[in-house]
């Protein structure tokens, strides 16, 4: 049997997902591979390029940034599952002028996605608000500061459903950054100058996680048990209209790269990173 580490860079069903059900399903197993999963949330890139990744946002900035030859093998959805979560009097993604935004670093693939969806609403993030960095995580302080007031607004990621938190704290859902900004984000990618695209532990990881992509289109009630383990503050019901609504129109069945979005992502990372832009077709396998 073939062994690989494959890492995450984030947690919550955007990153954890697939990976999971291909391993409870075992997908993996069927392929001949022995996968360990590994958090490379606080890995520096030098330790990441070791592995295959499951973060492409990650590995699209180091590629920009530090030339690092990632070549993504298999895209699970171009919709990233990040939010903008305003306070009690923030109503808008126009009432944050001015205001406290939790909001990941500027050199994070959240934070450059963050940055390209507030000036899309013509907010520069830079002068027009306080955006106050911290790093990933579950977003639980995030809440905690919202209602005590020290921040106005939070951006936070799949480790909760904003609905239902806007529900219960008396908050507000400004945007989903998947309606404004798309880009391939989650899937498989490896470091072609230390991992061989075609060695038989990549090719096997790519396989289970492509049905795994298949279970999640043609099975949603068993996709909707998974989710349920990650979203464990929802009931049946909100697991099943989170997947309706960000989950089963946007994951892949198939792992295929829409080469189009991904030209203009591509070009729109860069520009925000201040970065020469790069062939999206060398990026991204197409198959």
């Amino acid at each position: 049997m073939h062994t690989i580490d494959l890492a995450y860079a984030g947690r919550g069903i955007h990153e954890e997902l697939v990976a999971y059900v291909a391993d409870q399903e075992g997908y993996f197993h069927d392929e001949g591979v022995h996968v360990a999963v590994r958090d490379g949330i606080a890995w520096d890139t030098e330790r990441l390029r070791s592995c295959a990744t499951i973060g492409l946002g990650r590995a699209l900035l180091s590629r920009l940034t530090d030339g690092i030859e990632w070549t993504v093998l298999s895209v699970n959805t171009h919709r990233p599952l990040f939010w903008f979560l305003g306070g009690p009097g923030v109503r808008t993604m126009a009432d944050l002028r001015g205001r406290r935004l939790a909001v990941h670093a500027a050199h994070t693939a959240p934070g450059c996605f963050a940055r390209i969806v507030l000036r899309q609403h013509g907010l520069d993030p830079d002068r027009d608000l306080d955006c106050m960095a911290r790093p990933p995580g579950d977003y639980q302080m995030d809440l905690r500061r919202l209602r005590d007031g020290s921040i106005d607004a939070a951006y936070v990621g799949s480790t909760l459903a904003p609905e239902q938190v806007a529900a219960e704290e008396g908050c507000h859902v400004l945007a989903w950054v998947g309606d404004h900004f798309q880009i391939p984000t989650v899937g498989v990618a490896v470091d072609a100058t230390r991992i061989r695209i075609d060695a038989p532990a990549v090719q096997a990881v790519v396989r289970a996680n492509q049905r795994a992509l298949r279970t999640i289109a043609d099975r949603p009630d068993l996709t909707i048990d998974y989710m349920a383990s990650f979203l464990n503050r929802l009931t049946r019901a909100e697991v099943r209209r989170h997947y309706e609504r960000y989950v089963g129109p946007y994951f892949t069945p198939d792992g295929r790269v829409d080469l189009d979005i991904a030209r203009r992502a591509v070009d729109a990372v860069a520009a925000e990173l201040g970065a020469p832009s790069a062939p999206a077709d060398q990026i991204y396998q197409p198959a």
